[in-house]
């Protein structure tokens, strides 16, 4: 449930809510073509995709990063007791919160809880259910980080609609930590504790961001949603029924496989079966995905 590593001096862990075959291959990649999950299988199959359930593999994680005396979380996945139209999301009953602890991230000696974009399934360990009732900030010593471009764009579209892909979360999971005084927005770029650099990274999401660690010549990213899966590596412009700005997610995954390709990065998404992160390599004219080890 719990692995480290180290990125230079920064120590970077995994703490994994679930891991499932939970989609339709149909549904999350509506652009898929034929073939491609069967010509992958060999290297797919079992961590990212399940052949015989014609399942792909998504996985709900955090990430922890310790960096001098700072403890930032990243992306705080689905939540407990959250009432969620997706059967898989909805009122789970985990345990976040003695992991966390034990990966050296108790909530009160969290310093920063930092997002990529907020969707339900990367804000809902903002808050916990109160014994009256009320969701509260988990992290009640943190600054809680904003994407600002994000923020904007979902207080200005659920005034006129609910968006089936932010459920009730914005309400239950967003709303109560800028209500609490605990909510800095962020630009889309900058430095965070002197550790995280922010980079746009729009298309998924309007506003989404990822962040990189730099530390003793090597390099990590949080990348986010800009991938669901590593089938997006063998065809970068393959995007999920998600996407919100479909031409600019593929700008922005094209951009990141070139870069980081280049810089021999180490790439931590948020939903990649296990490992749940590697390193993109140049195969040919295209890329091809390296397991990190643990």
């Amino acid at each position: 449930m719990i692995q480290s590593r180290m990125v230079g001096e920064v120590r970077v862990t995994r703490l994994l809510e679930y891991a499932a075959p939970t989609h339709d291959p149909a549904f999350l990649f509506p652009d898929m073509a034929p073939g491609l999950l069967a010509d992958n299988a060999g290297w797919l199959a079992p961590h990212h995709y399940v052949p015989h359930m014609n399942r792909l593999i998504v996985t709900i994680q955090l990430w922890i990063v310790h960096a001098g005396g700072n403890v930032i979380v990243i992306d705080t996945g689905v939540g407990n007791r959250k009432p969620r139209a997706a059967a898989r999301m909805n009122q789970l009953n985990s345990l976040v919160l003695p992991w966390l602890e034990a990966a050296g991230a108790a909530p009160d000696t969290v310093t920063h809880v930092v997002h990529t974009h907020l969707h339900s399934d990367h804000v809902g360990w903002n808050t916990v259910l109160s014994a009256d009732g009320r969701w509260t900030p988990t992290f009640p010593n943190a600054r809680y980080l904003l994407p600002k471009l994000e923020y904007d764009h979902y207080i200005e579209a659920l005034a006129k609609a609910s968006d089936p892909i932010i459920d009730a979360a914005f309400d239950d999971s967003v709303r109560p930590v800028v209500e609490a005084g605990l909510a800095d927005f962020i630009p889309d770029r900058g430095e965070i504790a002197d550790v995280l650099s922010i980079e746009a990274a729009p298309g998924h999401s309007v506003g989404h961001q990822t962040y990189r660690i730099r530390s003793r010549g090597e390099e990590g990213l949080f990348s986010g949603d800009v991938m669901h899966s590593p089938a997006q590596i063998v065809d970068p412009k393959l995007n999920t029924t998600y996407c919100a700005l479909p031409e600019a997610a593929r700008r922005t995954r094209a951009a990141l496989l070139a870069r980081e390709a280049e810089r021999g990065t180490l790439v931590m998404p948020m939903h990649f079966g296990a490992p749940h992160c590697g390193y993109i390599r140049r195969q040919g004219e295209g890329y091809t995905f390296e397991p990190a080890t643990w």
